[in-house]
């Protein structure tokens, strides 16, 4: 059986992240929504055949051309094309965020609970290779007893891009971008959050293109940490002529420590410069340095899981709940900065 896609938006996300994985996973998008001319014909030209519409009411009345729909829209329209898709009963697939708000997040929920509709959500970077080596190393034991995570996601860019994401007040910023996954890999690999306090600024663009959010997670979860709850500190930045290190993660064994990130310059480089090949960061203990074998993974697994979870064969790839979580905690990171306050979650 070879899943048939029907795409909802087919701009950075839809055609250049979605599709793009869907076909390295063997998959075929068979409809795809886009008012946009030139995207029209990109649609036309990547999937010939593909059924193309101008709206999402459109393609649900089509239900026969797809067995599952991605909506791939802006973030501000997200909860309501859900909303709309889970009503018609159509298995979905959504981009994270999976809403604005987490009110908007838990309504979601409830509309697809209602209308029986099976969705997940696309935290993809669960399948990093880099979130995938440090959960590995994590079980083996070598860190000892963590006490705390560390993860940049920085770029060099003093001239900020002019799309929706630099420039919508309500559904933009790097909050609602790279928050969610930041997040969503800090609870995947320590647990649940007890508290959160963030900074946010707006240095180059209307939205806030620098984060800094700490999450203390609750002590004693079953993860690698068993005497300390772990703390997070997690920063998003557009205006950082030296981004990095991409991750460190402190323990009582030692560090691992990943200095950059799908190929983005850093100043940290140099660091790797005598890896192994078929390595992914460093466990370091003090100047002592072992290279770290690479976990196998990659994110068109993200698209294999959903084909075994739609024709029965595996879970859902990635909970809802677990998206409504995330989306509550970068609700109380926006009051913590505007507020100044630790906020329990």
């Amino acid at each position: 059986m070879t899943l048939r896609i029907g795409i909802v938006g087919y701009g950075g996300a839809g055609r250049q992240i979605h599709a793009r994985l869907a076909r390295e996973a063997g998959m075929t998008v068979t409809a795809v929504v886009t008012r946009d001319p030139g995207r029209r014909v990109q649609a036309a030209g990547d999937w010939p055949g593909a059924r193309l519409h101008n709206d999402l009411t459109s393609l649900l009345a089509d239900p026969g051309a797809y067995d599952v729909v991605v909506v791939a829209s802006p973030t501000g329209s997200h909860a309501e094309h859900a909303a709309q898709v889970a009503a018609a009963g159509v298995p979905f697939v959504l981009d994270k965020p999976i809403a604005t708000t987490a009110a908007d997040a838990r309504r979601v929920v409830a509309v697809a609970s209602s209308a029986g509709t099976p969705f997940t959500v696309f935290h993809n970077r669960r399948w990093d290779p880099e979130q995938l080596t440090l959960a590995a190393l994590l079980k083996s034991g070598e860190l000892g007893d963590v006490h705390t995570f560390e993860r940049h996601w920085e770029r060099w860019r003093p001239r900020p891009q002019q799309r929706w994401k630099e420039n919508d007040l309500a559904a933009g910023g790097l909050l609602l971008d790279l928050g969610p996954h930041l997040v969503d890999s800090a609870t995947q690999l320590f647990g649940p959050v007890e508290s959160v306090s963030a900074e946010l600024r707006s240095l180059s663009t209307p939205t806030e293109d620098d984060v800094f959010i700490v999450l203390h997670h609750v002590p004693g979860w079953g993860g690698a940490s068993s005497r300390h709850g772990v703390v997070s500190r997690l920063w998003a930045g557009s205006l950082v002529g030296a981004p990095g290190p991409r991750t460190r993660v402190l323990g009582s064994g030692g560090a691992y420590v990943v200095t950059t990130f799908e190929g983005d310059a850093s100043s940290f480089e140099v660091f790797d410069e005598d890896a192994p090949d078929g390595t992914l960061g460093w466990l370091t203990r003090g100047r002592e340095r072992t290279p770290v074998p690479a976990a196998p993974g990659e994110h068109a697994d993200f698209y294999r899981a959903v084909e075994e979870w739609l024709t029965g064969e595996g879970p859902v790839p990635v909970d809802p709940a677990d998206a409504v979580r995330t989306a509550e905690v970068l609700d109380a990171a926006r009051v913590s900065a505007r507020e100044g306050r630790t906020m329990l979650v």
